[in-house]
């Protein structure tokens, strides 16, 4: 039988008993998050109801005769459905604004997409007075709202001869949408290491090649987001086609729907359904671009 000699002075004993306290406290916390949450279930439930309810009398309204929607009401059940609604749409020339619309929103969103990487990159890889000077000067647009300046932004396209062309749509929208653009990319491109500026720099790469090789690729969501943002605000534009345009042939969707509006009524029913089929395109560039645009937004704020 062999003693065991007393620890040294000074030793702490090692407690090799079994520890408790960290799994009880995380089986805890996972109980009290699995509980049912009835206010936030409520909560949910009423969201539901302020989006799907205007959603559900904007859908169902498409497919009910215009008589039977001023009898019935908004929110009833179409008796009889019909797609006569959807046929008027495209009879009033509901594919040639769509068809306006689309070349002005993919030339706004080439515009932004060029003009604010470039302008992020500089902003981001270039610290100097004159840089965060003209960042600051990007940022002032933010305050500045298009009514505002609708008068000289009028006078400068007759000057330019670009009234009543869609051109004159493009610029100024890309014009406006541009600062927030500018804003998102620099949050975006700051969250590029610059040990990686810093590699490229050692293999040889030049401002050009760390652009198109490093920063792009590690942009993309951010390139997203602008994209989504600039697309929308093209897609939606109404006070710039307004004022700069006069031609039924320059017409975009959001003047074409005037088409359904008379001296003394509304088209209701035929409004909304050009108004769903005038939506159907952005939605399918919403799914597909979804994670790129939250992601994209989650940047903003950059380091």
């Amino acid at each position: 039988m062999t003693a065991t000699s007393p620890a040294p002075a000074g030793h702490k004993t090692r407690n090799t008993g079994p520890r408790t306290g960290a799994p009880d406290r995380t089986r805890r916390l996972r109980s009290w998050r699995q509980r049912p949450n009835p206010v936030a279930g409520l909560g949910a439930f009423a969201w539901l109801l302020v989006v799907g309810v205007p959603l559900y009398a904007l859908v169902a309204a498409t497919f009910q005769q215009t008589s039977e929607y001023r009898a019935q009401g908004p929110l009833s059940i179409p008796t009889d459905p019909t797609l006569d609604n959807y046929a008027r749409a495209i009879e009033n020339g509901l594919l040639g604004f769509v068809f306006n619309t689309a070349l002005v929103t993919a030339a706004v969103v080439a515009i932004v997409v060029a003009l604010a990487v470039t302008a992020g990159y500089a902003i981001v890889r270039t610290r100097s007075l004159l840089t965060n000077t003209l960042f600051r000067a990007f940022l002032l647009g933010l305050a500045i709202p298009n009514q505002a300046v609708i008068i000289p932004v009028y006078l400068i396209i007759i000057e330019m001869g670009l009234y009543d062309s869609l051109v004159a749509i493009m610029l100024p929208t890309a014009a406006f949408a541009l600062p927030v653009c500018i804003l998102i990319l620099t949050g975006s491109m700051r969250d590029i290491s610059d040990d990686l500026y810093e590699a490229m720099e050692l293999d040889g790469a030049g401002s050009v090649r760390m652009f198109f090789r490093l920063v792009v690729p590690l942009s993309r969501s951010g390139i997203s987001t602008i994209a989504i943002y600039a697309a929308l605000q093209a897609w939606n534009g109404f006070l710039f086609p307004l004022i700069l345009t006069q031609s039924p042939e320059k017409r975009v969707i959001t003047l074409g729907l005037f088409e359904f509006q008379g001296q003394y009524r509304v088209d209701i029913p035929g409004l909304l359904a050009a108004v769903v089929l005038a939506t159907i395109p952005l939605f399918i560039v919403y799914l597909i671009a979804r994670r790129s645009l939250v992601s994209g937004m989650m940047g903003v704020g950059g380091k």
